[in-house]
Protein backbone atom coordinates (compact mmCIF):
# COMPACT_ATOMS: atom_id res chain seq x y z
CA UNK A 1 0.00 0.00 0.00
CA UNK A 2 3.03 2.14 0.54
CA UNK A 3 4.58 1.52 -2.70
CA UNK A 4 1.27 2.20 -4.61
CA UNK A 5 1.16 5.93 -2.82
CA UNK A 6 5.00 6.52 -3.50
CA UNK A 7 3.96 5.81 -7.34
CA UNK A 8 1.44 7.89 -7.43
CA UNK A 9 3.76 10.87 -5.81
CA UNK A 10 5.17 11.72 -9.56
CA UNK A 11 8.57 13.84 -9.84
CA UNK A 12 9.35 16.38 -6.90
CA UNK A 13 7.91 19.96 -8.39
CA UNK A 14 11.16 21.27 -7.07
CA UNK A 15 14.36 21.10 -8.16
CA UNK A 16 18.30 23.20 -7.66
CA UNK A 17 21.88 22.65 -8.30
CA UNK A 18 24.45 21.87 -5.81
CA UNK A 19 27.76 21.54 -6.12
CA UNK A 20 29.49 17.85 -6.58
CA UNK A 21 30.66 17.60 -3.41
CA UNK A 22 27.32 18.51 -1.77
CA UNK A 23 25.78 15.89 -4.35
CA UNK A 24 25.72 13.01 -1.68
CA UNK A 25 22.87 11.22 -1.34
CA UNK A 26 20.61 13.79 -3.64
CA UNK A 27 18.73 12.25 -6.04
CA UNK A 28 19.46 13.19 -9.87
CA UNK A 29 16.61 15.14 -11.20
CA UNK A 30 18.26 15.42 -15.11
CA UNK A 31 19.95 12.97 -16.80
CA UNK A 32 23.45 13.07 -16.82
CA UNK A 33 25.34 12.83 -20.19
CA UNK A 34 28.88 11.83 -21.46
CA UNK A 35 31.42 15.08 -22.69
CA UNK A 36 33.07 12.89 -24.74
CA UNK A 37 33.48 9.34 -25.64
CA UNK A 38 34.46 7.10 -22.72
CA UNK A 39 37.19 6.78 -22.90
CA UNK A 40 38.54 9.24 -25.14
CA UNK A 41 41.07 6.66 -26.69
CA UNK A 42 42.05 3.12 -26.75
CA UNK A 43 43.36 2.67 -23.31
CA UNK A 44 45.77 0.23 -22.01
CA UNK A 45 44.74 -1.62 -18.93
CA UNK A 46 47.91 -2.93 -17.89
CA UNK A 47 51.44 -2.17 -17.48
CA UNK A 48 53.25 -4.05 -20.41
CA UNK A 49 54.37 -3.47 -23.78
CA UNK A 50 51.88 -2.31 -26.85
CA UNK A 51 52.29 -4.90 -29.94
CA UNK A 52 50.90 -6.32 -32.85
CA UNK A 53 49.04 -9.20 -31.75
CA UNK A 54 50.32 -10.83 -35.09
CA UNK A 55 54.17 -10.19 -33.98
CA UNK A 56 53.78 -11.46 -30.50
CA UNK A 57 54.04 -14.98 -31.56
CA UNK A 58 55.85 -17.65 -28.76
CA UNK A 59 59.77 -17.24 -28.91
CA UNK A 60 59.28 -14.47 -31.39
CA UNK A 61 62.18 -11.05 -30.04
CA UNK A 62 60.29 -7.24 -30.86
CA UNK A 63 62.67 -4.25 -30.50
CA UNK A 64 61.41 -1.88 -27.97
CA UNK A 65 60.91 1.61 -29.70
CA UNK A 66 60.36 3.59 -26.61
CA UNK A 67 57.93 4.21 -23.56
CA UNK A 68 54.45 5.70 -23.21
CA UNK A 69 52.76 6.77 -19.50
CA UNK A 70 49.63 7.80 -18.62
CA UNK A 71 48.83 11.51 -19.81
CA UNK A 72 51.24 11.52 -22.73
CA UNK A 73 50.88 10.46 -26.25
CA UNK A 74 53.36 8.58 -28.37
CA UNK A 75 55.04 10.70 -31.06
CA UNK A 76 57.51 7.76 -32.39
CA UNK A 77 54.99 7.36 -35.45
CA UNK A 78 53.21 3.79 -36.37
CA UNK A 79 54.84 0.83 -33.86
CA UNK A 80 55.38 -2.08 -36.85
CA UNK A 81 56.08 -5.79 -37.30
CA UNK A 82 58.39 -6.96 -35.21
CA UNK A 83 57.99 -3.30 -32.88
CA UNK A 84 56.79 -2.70 -29.38
CA UNK A 85 56.47 0.39 -26.80
CA UNK A 86 56.47 0.03 -23.33
CA UNK A 87 53.50 1.50 -21.87
CA UNK A 88 51.93 2.33 -18.54
CA UNK A 89 48.28 1.48 -17.63
CA UNK A 90 46.32 3.34 -18.47
CA UNK A 91 47.97 4.94 -21.17
CA UNK A 92 47.20 5.59 -24.86
CA UNK A 93 47.35 2.76 -26.95
CA UNK A 94 50.31 3.45 -29.90
CA UNK A 95 49.41 3.99 -33.46
CA UNK A 96 49.93 0.33 -35.33
CA UNK A 97 49.31 -1.48 -32.26
CA UNK A 98 46.11 -3.42 -31.24
CA UNK A 99 47.32 -5.24 -27.93
CA UNK A 100 49.62 -5.30 -25.02
CA UNK A 101 51.85 -7.81 -23.97
CA UNK A 102 51.69 -8.11 -19.70
CA UNK A 103 55.30 -7.29 -18.28
CA UNK A 104 54.81 -10.46 -16.66
CA UNK A 105 54.68 -12.91 -20.54
CA UNK A 106 57.74 -11.47 -21.91
CA UNK A 107 61.66 -11.49 -20.89
CA UNK A 108 63.86 -8.10 -21.88
CA UNK A 109 66.99 -8.69 -23.78
CA UNK A 110 68.78 -6.14 -24.51
CA UNK A 111 67.10 -3.74 -26.14
CA UNK A 112 64.19 -6.00 -26.69
CA UNK A 113 61.75 -8.40 -25.41
CA UNK A 114 61.06 -11.77 -26.22
CA UNK A 115 57.68 -13.47 -26.01
CA UNK A 116 57.52 -16.32 -23.51
CA UNK A 117 57.28 -19.72 -24.30
CA UNK A 118 53.55 -20.93 -25.54
CA UNK A 119 51.94 -17.93 -24.97
CA UNK A 120 49.92 -15.73 -26.98
CA UNK A 121 48.36 -12.71 -27.43
CA UNK A 122 45.00 -12.16 -29.05
CA UNK A 123 43.87 -8.37 -30.64
CA UNK A 124 42.84 -5.92 -28.31
CA UNK A 125 43.78 -7.83 -25.34
CA UNK A 126 44.28 -5.72 -21.90
CA UNK A 127 43.27 -2.71 -23.98
CA UNK A 128 39.77 -1.00 -23.50
CA UNK A 129 38.67 0.42 -26.84
CA UNK A 130 37.83 3.84 -27.14
CA UNK A 131 33.73 4.78 -26.52
CA UNK A 132 33.26 0.99 -24.91
CA UNK A 133 32.05 2.55 -22.17
CA UNK A 134 29.99 5.42 -23.22
CA UNK A 135 29.98 7.00 -26.26
CA UNK A 136 29.68 11.44 -26.42
CA UNK A 137 26.63 12.90 -25.32
CA UNK A 138 24.95 9.01 -24.16
CA UNK A 139 23.12 9.17 -20.54
CA UNK A 140 25.29 7.43 -18.28
CA UNK A 141 23.16 8.94 -15.60
CA UNK A 142 19.46 8.59 -15.57
CA UNK A 143 17.17 10.99 -13.90
CA UNK A 144 15.74 9.04 -9.84
CA UNK A 145 19.51 8.13 -9.42
CA UNK A 146 20.59 8.62 -6.04
CA UNK A 147 24.28 9.90 -5.47
CA UNK A 148 27.05 7.75 -3.86
CA UNK A 149 30.64 7.95 -4.34
CA UNK A 150 30.56 5.90 -7.55
CA UNK A 151 28.25 8.89 -9.14
CA UNK A 152 30.11 11.26 -7.69
CA UNK A 153 33.62 9.59 -9.77
CA UNK A 154 31.30 9.23 -12.94
CA UNK A 155 30.18 12.85 -12.93
CA UNK A 156 33.51 14.23 -12.47
CA UNK A 157 34.42 11.90 -15.30
CA UNK A 158 32.62 13.67 -17.17
CA UNK A 159 33.45 16.96 -16.24
CA UNK A 160 30.51 17.83 -14.18
CA UNK A 161 31.52 20.07 -11.21
CA UNK A 162 27.70 20.57 -10.51
CA UNK A 163 24.45 18.38 -10.57
CA UNK A 164 20.81 18.98 -10.74
CA UNK A 165 19.02 17.33 -8.10
CA UNK A 166 15.73 17.44 -6.43
CA UNK A 167 14.97 18.80 -2.95
CA UNK A 168 14.83 16.85 0.07
CA UNK A 169 11.43 16.72 1.57
CA UNK A 170 10.94 18.75 4.03
CA UNK A 171 9.81 16.22 6.91
CA UNK A 172 8.26 17.31 10.29
CA UNK A 173 9.26 14.72 13.38
CA UNK A 174 6.73 14.95 15.97
CA UNK A 175 7.44 12.75 19.33
CA UNK A 176 5.25 12.44 21.77
CA UNK A 177 4.58 11.69 25.61
CA UNK A 178 4.44 13.19 28.73
CA UNK A 179 7.00 11.54 29.76
CA UNK A 180 9.38 13.16 27.34
CA UNK A 181 12.81 15.84 28.24
CA UNK A 182 14.56 17.24 25.36
CA UNK A 183 17.89 16.33 25.30
CA UNK A 184 20.31 19.56 25.68
CA UNK A 185 17.34 21.07 27.75
CA UNK A 186 19.70 22.03 31.09
CA UNK A 187 17.19 20.27 33.22
CA UNK A 188 17.58 16.64 35.03
CA UNK A 189 15.58 14.24 34.65
CA UNK A 190 13.08 13.03 37.29
CA UNK A 191 13.18 8.90 37.76
CA UNK A 192 9.74 8.85 35.77
CA UNK A 193 11.38 10.79 32.63
CA UNK A 194 13.14 9.58 29.49
CA UNK A 195 14.97 11.53 26.75
CA UNK A 196 13.32 12.16 23.38
CA UNK A 197 15.83 9.66 21.70
CA UNK A 198 12.93 9.12 18.66
CA UNK A 199 12.92 12.36 17.83
CA UNK A 200 16.60 12.80 17.09
CA UNK A 201 16.92 9.22 15.43
CA UNK A 202 14.23 9.86 13.26
CA UNK A 203 15.80 12.90 11.80
CA UNK A 204 19.07 11.33 11.71
CA UNK A 205 16.70 8.25 9.55
CA UNK A 206 15.29 11.07 7.35
CA UNK A 207 18.82 12.54 6.57
CA UNK A 208 19.62 9.14 5.34
CA UNK A 209 16.79 8.70 3.01
CA UNK A 210 17.54 12.14 0.95
CA UNK A 211 14.77 14.04 3.20
CA UNK A 212 15.43 16.63 5.47
CA UNK A 213 14.07 16.27 9.22
CA UNK A 214 12.56 19.45 11.30
CA UNK A 215 12.08 17.73 14.84
CA UNK A 216 9.67 19.99 15.80
CA UNK A 217 8.45 20.60 20.24
CA UNK A 218 7.63 17.28 22.00
CA UNK A 219 3.63 17.03 21.87
CA UNK A 220 1.92 15.92 25.76
CA UNK A 221 -0.55 14.09 25.77
CA UNK A 222 -3.55 16.03 25.83
CA UNK A 223 -5.59 16.78 22.53
CA UNK A 224 -4.57 20.60 22.77
CA UNK A 225 -0.93 20.24 22.33
CA UNK A 226 -1.22 16.98 19.54
CA UNK A 227 -3.31 18.88 17.63
CA UNK A 228 -0.84 22.06 17.95
CA UNK A 229 2.09 19.71 16.97
CA UNK A 230 0.12 17.97 13.90
CA UNK A 231 -1.22 21.35 12.73
CA UNK A 232 2.25 22.52 12.63
CA UNK A 233 3.63 19.64 11.14
CA UNK A 234 0.90 19.48 7.99
CA UNK A 235 2.33 22.38 6.81
CA UNK A 236 5.68 19.76 5.72
CA UNK A 237 6.12 17.48 3.35
CA UNK A 238 5.38 14.14 5.42
CA UNK A 239 4.95 14.36 8.88
CA UNK A 240 5.91 11.22 11.05
CA UNK A 241 4.77 11.30 14.44
CA UNK A 242 6.24 8.85 17.10
CA UNK A 243 4.06 7.52 19.92
CA UNK A 244 0.54 7.80 20.82
CA UNK A 245 -0.61 5.28 18.27
CA UNK A 246 -1.41 2.22 20.24
CA UNK A 247 -4.65 1.66 22.33
CA UNK A 248 -3.84 3.21 25.97
CA UNK A 249 -6.13 6.23 27.70
CA UNK A 250 -3.40 8.90 26.33
CA UNK A 251 -2.59 7.17 22.85
CA UNK A 252 -4.46 10.64 21.09
CA UNK A 253 -2.51 10.80 17.93
CA UNK A 254 -5.64 8.87 15.59
CA UNK A 255 -8.21 10.99 17.11
CA UNK A 256 -6.60 14.02 16.21
CA UNK A 257 -6.04 12.88 12.85
CA UNK A 258 -9.45 11.38 12.65
CA UNK A 259 -10.83 14.83 13.90
CA UNK A 260 -8.81 16.58 10.97
CA UNK A 261 -10.42 14.97 8.49
CA UNK A 262 -7.20 12.04 7.86
CA UNK A 263 -7.72 9.34 5.32
CA UNK A 264 -6.12 6.26 7.17
CA UNK A 265 -4.96 3.87 4.64
CA UNK A 266 -3.50 0.98 7.99
CA UNK A 267 -3.56 1.66 11.25
CA UNK A 268 -1.66 -1.75 12.39
CA UNK A 269 0.53 -4.20 10.70
CA UNK A 270 1.03 -7.52 12.27
CA UNK A 271 4.52 -7.39 12.67
CA UNK A 272 6.91 -7.25 16.14
CA UNK A 273 7.80 -5.11 16.86
CA UNK A 274 5.84 -2.16 15.31
CA UNK A 275 2.04 -3.40 15.22
CA UNK A 276 -0.33 -0.16 15.87
CA UNK A 277 2.11 1.64 12.75
CA UNK A 278 -0.17 4.33 10.88
CA UNK A 279 -0.10 5.25 7.49
CA UNK A 280 -2.54 7.92 5.69
CA UNK A 281 -3.02 11.33 4.52
CA UNK A 282 -4.85 14.92 5.66
CA UNK A 283 -6.66 16.29 3.08
CA UNK A 284 -6.63 19.94 1.55
CA UNK A 285 -8.24 22.00 4.67
CA UNK A 286 -8.45 25.82 5.20
CA UNK A 287 -5.55 26.78 2.46
CA UNK A 288 -2.97 23.94 3.75
CA UNK A 289 -1.89 21.29 1.28
CA UNK A 290 -2.59 17.62 1.61
CA UNK A 291 0.00 16.06 3.80
CA UNK A 292 0.74 12.17 4.15
CA UNK A 293 1.78 10.94 7.59
CA UNK A 294 2.94 7.92 9.41
CA UNK A 295 2.34 7.19 12.85
CA UNK A 296 5.33 4.81 14.00
CA UNK A 297 5.07 3.03 17.68
CA UNK A 298 7.06 5.10 20.59
CA UNK A 299 9.25 2.08 21.00
CA UNK A 300 12.80 3.32 20.04
CA UNK A 301 13.16 -0.07 18.13
CA UNK A 302 9.74 -0.10 17.13
CA UNK A 303 10.09 2.94 15.49
CA UNK A 304 13.46 2.24 13.38
CA UNK A 305 12.45 -0.79 12.17
CA UNK A 306 9.05 0.41 10.97
CA UNK A 307 10.61 3.64 9.55
CA UNK A 308 12.93 1.40 7.36
CA UNK A 309 10.03 -1.26 6.25
CA UNK A 310 7.54 1.55 5.44
CA UNK A 311 9.00 5.25 5.64
CA UNK A 312 11.86 4.62 4.23
CA UNK A 313 10.50 3.91 0.58
CA UNK A 314 8.02 6.37 1.32
CA UNK A 315 10.57 9.05 1.81
CA UNK A 316 12.97 7.89 -1.18
CA UNK A 317 9.97 8.04 -3.41
CA UNK A 318 9.44 11.75 -2.56
CA UNK A 319 12.84 12.62 -2.67
CA UNK A 320 12.54 11.44 -6.50
CA UNK A 321 14.42 8.14 -5.81
CA UNK A 322 12.87 4.69 -7.42
CA UNK A 323 10.18 3.56 -6.27
CA UNK A 324 10.97 -0.01 -4.04
CA UNK A 325 10.92 -1.68 -1.46
CA UNK A 326 13.15 -2.41 1.98
CA UNK A 327 16.85 -3.89 0.62
CA UNK A 328 16.49 -7.57 2.07
CA UNK A 329 19.24 -9.63 1.52
CA UNK A 330 19.43 -13.84 2.42
CA UNK A 331 22.03 -15.39 5.44
CA UNK A 332 22.38 -18.32 7.12
CA UNK A 333 21.29 -18.04 11.22
CA UNK A 334 24.15 -18.74 13.32
CA UNK A 335 22.40 -20.06 15.71
CA UNK A 336 18.83 -21.63 16.39
CA UNK A 337 15.87 -19.79 17.16
CA UNK A 338 12.66 -20.24 18.54
CA UNK A 339 9.70 -19.95 16.10
CA UNK A 340 6.84 -17.93 16.70
CA UNK A 341 2.74 -18.03 15.72
CA UNK A 342 1.94 -14.39 16.60
CA UNK A 343 3.30 -12.39 14.04
CA UNK A 344 6.30 -11.77 12.03
CA UNK A 345 9.51 -10.83 14.03
CA UNK A 346 11.98 -8.01 13.01
CA UNK A 347 14.56 -9.09 15.46
CA UNK A 348 17.83 -6.72 16.27
CA UNK A 349 20.87 -8.78 14.75
CA UNK A 350 24.29 -8.35 13.37
CA UNK A 351 24.89 -9.78 9.62
CA UNK A 352 28.56 -11.51 9.48
CA UNK A 353 31.25 -10.40 6.78
CA UNK A 354 31.80 -13.71 5.62
CA UNK A 355 31.95 -12.97 1.57
CA UNK A 356 31.35 -16.74 0.80
CA UNK A 357 28.40 -17.58 3.20
CA UNK A 358 26.56 -14.64 4.60
CA UNK A 359 25.59 -15.55 7.85
CA UNK A 360 23.39 -13.86 10.87
CA UNK A 361 23.52 -13.54 14.71
CA UNK A 362 20.61 -12.48 16.87
CA UNK A 363 21.71 -9.62 19.41
CA UNK A 364 20.17 -10.48 23.16
CA UNK A 365 17.67 -7.61 23.83
CA UNK A 366 15.45 -6.92 26.14
CA UNK A 367 12.05 -5.81 24.53
CA UNK A 368 11.60 -3.02 21.52
CA UNK A 369 12.63 -0.19 24.40
CA UNK A 370 16.56 -1.95 24.45
CA UNK A 371 18.57 1.37 22.44
CA UNK A 372 21.71 -0.55 23.77
CA UNK A 373 20.77 -3.62 21.52
CA UNK A 374 19.52 -1.93 18.74
CA UNK A 375 22.90 0.12 18.65
CA UNK A 376 24.67 -3.19 18.52
CA UNK A 377 23.06 -4.93 16.03
CA UNK A 378 23.49 -3.82 12.32
CA UNK A 379 20.49 -5.50 10.56
CA UNK A 380 17.11 -6.86 11.35
CA UNK A 381 16.57 -10.74 11.21
CA UNK A 382 13.23 -11.24 9.77
CA UNK A 383 11.11 -14.59 10.75
CA UNK A 384 7.90 -15.41 9.86
CA UNK A 385 5.35 -16.91 11.72
CA UNK A 386 6.32 -20.48 12.36
CA UNK A 387 5.48 -23.19 14.83
CA UNK A 388 8.67 -25.05 16.06
CA UNK A 389 12.46 -23.21 15.85
CA UNK A 390 14.37 -21.89 12.99
CA UNK A 391 17.32 -24.41 12.52
CA UNK A 392 20.81 -23.30 12.96
CA UNK A 393 22.05 -22.95 9.26
CA UNK A 394 18.73 -22.11 8.18
CA UNK A 395 18.71 -19.36 5.78
CA UNK A 396 15.68 -16.54 6.22
CA UNK A 397 15.10 -12.80 4.60
CA UNK A 398 17.77 -10.15 6.67
CA UNK A 399 16.31 -6.03 6.55
CA UNK A 400 19.10 -4.06 6.22
CA UNK A 401 19.60 -0.80 7.44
Amino acid sequence: MVLEHARGLGAPPLIEVVALKDAVGRVIAEPVRADRDQPPFDRSTRDGFAVRSGSFASGATLRVMGEVRAGERWSGGRVGEGEAVKIMTGAPLPTGADAVAMVEFVEVVGEGIRTVAGRGLARFENVVLRGSEARAGYVVMAAGTVVGAAEIGLAATCGRAELTVYRRPMVAVIATGDELVEVGSGRALEEEEIWNSNGHALRALVHGSGGFGGKLAIARDTLEDVTERVLQGRAWDLMILSGGVSMGEYDLVEEVLAGLGAEFFFTGVKMQPGKPVVFGRLPERDGAKACYFFGLPGNPVSTQVTFHCFVEPFLKAMAGGVVEGPLFVQAALREAVPGSTGRMRFLPARLGRDRVGPSVTLVGWQGSGDMAANARANCYAVLPQREGEFAAGEVISVLLR
